[in-house]
């Protein structure tokens, strides 16, 4: 593992498949093949990332199941249920200049048009109409909030993101 950041975790290993070491894969990717797409894997197995090669793999019922490289009996694939399936963040793929990963949002301080910390995303919620900020407050907070709910409606409430200065400029009342 060369990188300094942690790895992005994608998905993790579900149970067994067969006497011949394949897994269950459970993908956090927008598609369940969209797991496949990134090589090698990084698998953190006893606390520890290593690197791991999928050799195959193949839809199985609605299920899907692989094969990893110098996994060959059930034994050994039981020993690496549950373990997370990560990727080095160089491997993630460049979004246009408008989209996010929800990584990089988490932990941006969020800023109203007049210049009032609400506090940092914590973690982001999918309603299926739009995605929403978690922003948990400064302690000190004017208006008593602890956590605020926001609409991420870009151009809307969310004016502005600046990934690399962990600032987000939001058109909302503190108050709400």
């Amino acid at each position: 593992m060369s990188s300094n950041q942690p790895p992005v975790v994608l998905g993790k290993l579900g149970s067994c498949h067969g006497i011949k070491g394949w897994l269950k894969i459970t993908a956090y990717t927008d598609s369940v093949e969209g797991i496949f797409d990134y090589s090698p894997w990084l698998i953190k197995e006893n606390g520890e990332w290593r690197e791991v090669k999928v050799i195959q793999w193949r839809y199985q019922g609605k299920a899907v199941v692989a094969e990893l490289e110098g996994v060959t009996t059930r034994e050994r694939a039981q020993m690496l249920t549950n373990c997370e399936i990560g990727i080095l963040p160089e491997q993630m793929n460049d979004l246009p200049e408008d989209e996010f990963y929800w990584r990089d949002l988490i932990g941006c301080e969020v800023i109203n048009t007049n210049g009032y910390n609400m506090g940092v995303v914590d973690q982001i919620v999918e309603t299926g109409s739009n995605d929403v900020l978690l922003v948990k407050a400064n302690a000190k907070d004017s208006f008593g909030k602890v956590e605020r709910m926001l609409p991420f409606v870009p151009g809307q409430f969310i004016l502005k993101v600046d990934v690399q200065g962990k600032q987000i400029l939001v058109d909302w009342d503190p108050d709400f």
